[in-house]
Order: C-alpha cells, then sequence, then structure tokens
C-alpha cells in the first residue's frame, strides 16, 4: 500500500506529541508512505512561519518519506492551480491514498478514486489501517 502525505498533514504530523504524529508513524511501519517536494517546501514554510519548535520533528519525520517530484498533468476533478501539483505527484507515484485534512479544498473529492488515487482524510487511513491489521492478524492465526 502507498499513502501519500499532503502538506497539512505534514505539518500537523510534526507535533511530536499529536495523535497524527502517531498515525504516521503506524502508516510507515505498514505501508510506502510518500510526499513530493512541494508539499515538503510548503509544510516547511508553514511551520517556519507558524511553528518553528517543530522543525527538528518534521526533518526527522520527511527523513523517513519517499519524496516524489512534483508533477502537473490535466486532472478530471476540480482543484485550485497550487494544489494540482500535490495530487497530480500522488497520482504519478501510484500512490492508493492521497491523506489531507484540507475540507476546504479537498473536501468534495473525499473518499473519490482520482486515476487510481483515492483522496481520504487522516481519520480515513486510521480505519484502513486498522483493517489491514486485523486482515493480516486473522491470516497469521
Amino acid at each position: 500500500m502507498r499513502v501519500f502525505l499532503d502538506a497539512n498533514v505534514l505539518f500537523s504530523a510534526s507535533h511530536p506529541d499529536s495523535v497524527l504524529a502517531q498515525l504516521i508513524a503506524v502508516a510507515i511501519r505498514h505501508a510506502d508512505v510518500l510526499t513530493s517536494d512541494v508539499a515538503c517546501g510548503e509544510a516547511r514554510r508553514n511551520l517556519s512561519l507558524k511553528r518553528p519548535a517543530w522543525a527538528t520533528s518534521f526533518e526527522l519525520l520527511v527523513e523517513q518519506l519517499e519524496i516524489v517530484p512534483t508533477a502537473v498533468f490535466q486532472l478530471p476533478v476540480t482543484l485550485s492551480q497550487k494544489d494540482i501539483p500535490l495530487l497530480c505527484a500522488a497520482i504519478r507515484s501510484e500512490s492508493h491514498y492521497f491523506v489531507t485534512g484540507d475540507i476546504k479544498d479537498f473536501g468534495h473529492l473525499f473518499d473519490m478514486i482520482v486515476h487510481g488515487t483515492t483522496v481520504i482524510t487522516p481519520l480515513r487511513l486510521t480505519q484502513i489501517l486498522r483493517d489491514k491489521s486485523h486482515r493480516e492478524d486473522q491470516e497469521n492465526a
């Protein structure tokens, strides 16, 4: 399973005591977790402005991820110009899931499959990982 993290997820997961940081740690153990150079740059800029104390945690997180290059191509959905490279990078990297907490810009796409990549929330990722773990436990029993 390949999981792509949007910039806002990277930002929030950079708080070392957050539930989201714990979720991403679990995801890293059970999936290939990716992000893009654009998402990293956006998260890094926002952290420097809003939460500079989280910078070290962010860099430690990013070291554990596969960083894929930006991609831009025509999408069959409506997105703002700034968000197109993020979803395109997830699709180009053959990610199964694009994880974002950005309800404003991506909410209309939640649970929609776009060129093979499903746009989901972190909560939905939690459910997917729980179900995957449960299936693996049953198979190993």
